[in-house]
């Protein structure tokens, strides 16, 4: 994939009609957190795994270029509009990712149900979004389906093949997805494209490359909540690169624009997690949860609560993430990586394993095989581990928790050797993570002290 080659198509696109121009500015705002995740996620949470990234961290209820109240007068006065009920479809899209509602995405789902009623073919708009929603619910068989039909019925439509990038990465099809990021950088080099082509990078651990696309992202972002997306990215690479002074400056300016953003939020607490300032960390961590209570976040609060001896609080945030999983559960819906990873280290890692089971089959995503390798581990299947753990660094993803994962696998299976070269690595970074950094550093010392 060559993302520096963005001549944009000789042959013009057809102009899209208000309604689609509205939904092509929402879909291209929710590009920069469809699944790599998200949806499609275009980025890794601290551990490595995806979680929803949505521009529009802050307020719940933004939407870009109108509000939902304001789609929804539309599409009252205006009920035979397709590209009305799509745009209000992918504005609920984007509301359920930033508050993690799942009641939100039945919403999203009744209004593009009833823009493809009206418009049954050739609506790239609904179809995008149904492409978006599905890859937001995780279900990326779908996703892709729906993405590739958007893409035959609105070939120019460069947010469609946004979504379908995503549902190829999280299937495990890096190739086609680097395919798909390349076609939507010819078509449209915006913020959105530029975002997804540093994500490819970084998945293939090239973070120089990744940071100098996603720089571009940033000057290319048209609205504040691309920008703080395009900050927390930012930050997530100069943590990775051991600078969590600079993440924290980065984290720090971005806020001052973006005081609500929680992904914003988030970064500025593990910058305060590497920097050994855990009072700060944790009110940062709180007050992300108190705009959006993602997974990740109660996961990255409870640990720390955890690792400073406060049990009765970080019992507070696994029952959230327990309750959480219980809706799933109800749902039908795959377990994501945190929830597997919770269960293997707060719960049952049998349990553990069954829930990884289930979500590789139909995710068979770098994160997932990390997931599954650290529950193998935690149930004492440390021979089945390694080749999940092979598996999430095939790609050459550069995880500090990955790293962390396969070292104790190592060390589990009698090699010190090659526990000692994954914990080198994950080491490079310190403040990984609330409780597996210092195990990390433990089971280092160890290896080293022993004859």
């Amino acid at each position: 994939m060559h993302p520096d080659h963005t001549t944009p198509m000789s042959t013009p696109p057809s102009a899209p009609s208000r309604g689609g121009r509205r939904l092509r500015n929402i879909v291209v705002t929710m590009a920069l957190g469809a699944t790599m995740f998200a949806v499609g996620a275009v980025m890794l949470t601290p551990g490595g795994n995806t979680a929803p990234r949505p521009a529009g961290h802050g307020r719940p209820d933004e939407a870009p270029r109108g509000s939902i109240e304001a789609l929804q007068a539309r599409v009252a006065r205006l009920p035979k509009d397709p590209g009305g009920w799509a745009a209000l479809g992918m504005a609920y899209v984007q509301q359920a990712r930033s508050t993690a509602d799942p009641a939100t995405y039945d919403r999203a789902e009744k209004a593009l149900r009833t823009s493809l009623s009206v418009q049954g073919e050739g609506n790239t708009d609904a179809e995008t979004a149904m492409g978006a929603l599905a890859a937001a619910r995780h279900d990326f068989p779908a996703a892709l389906r729906w993405a590739s039909k958007a893409t035959t019925s609105g070939p120019y439509g460069s947010s469609a093949y946004g979504v379908l990038a995503d549902a190829h990465t999280q299937l495990g099809h890096y190739d086609e997805a680097d395919e798909a990021v390349q076609k939507m950088t010819d078509l449209r080099p915006d913020a959105a494209s530029l975002a997804r082509a540093s994500y490819a990078f970084e998945l293939k651990g090239n973070t120089p490359r990744a940071r100098a696309l996603m720089q571009r992202s940033l000057a290319a972002a048209a609205t504040p909540a691309d920008k703080a997306f395009a900050h927390s990215v930012l930050a997530g690479l100069d943590l990775q690169d051991a600078n969590p002074r600079k993440a924290l400056a980065r984290a720090q300016t971005a806020l001052r624009t973006a005081p609500t953003d929680s992904a914003l939020l988030e970064s500025r607490a593990r910058a305060y997690l590497a920097l050994g300032d855990t009072t700060k960390a944790v009110a940062d961590y709180k007050a992300a949860i108190a705009i959006a209570p993602l997974p990740h976040y109660l996961l990255g609060l409870g640990e720390l609560e955890q690792a400073l001896g406060h049990r009765e609080r970080a019992a507070e945030n696994y029952d959230l993430l327990r309750a959480q999983d219980r809706i799933r559960e109800a749902a039908g819906d795959p377990a994501d990586t945190d929830a597997i990873l919770f269960e293997a280290d707060h719960g049952n890692p049998r349990r553990a394993v069954a829930l990884a089971q289930e979500t590789l089959r139909n995710r068979p995503f770098v994160a997932v095989h990390d997931a599954y390798a650290w529950a193998l581990h935690r149930a004492g299947r440390d021979t089945e581990a390694l080749v999940q753990a092979d598996k999430a660094l095939a790609q050459g993803t550069r995880s500090a928790l990955f790293r962390y994962h396969r070292a104790a696998i190592h060390h589990a299976l009698g090699d010190p050797e090659a526990a000692r070269r994954d914990l080198t690595e994950a080491l490079r970074e310190p403040g990984f993570h609330p409780l597996h950094a210092d195990a990390a550093r433990d089971l280092l010392q160890r290896i080293d002290t022993t004859p």
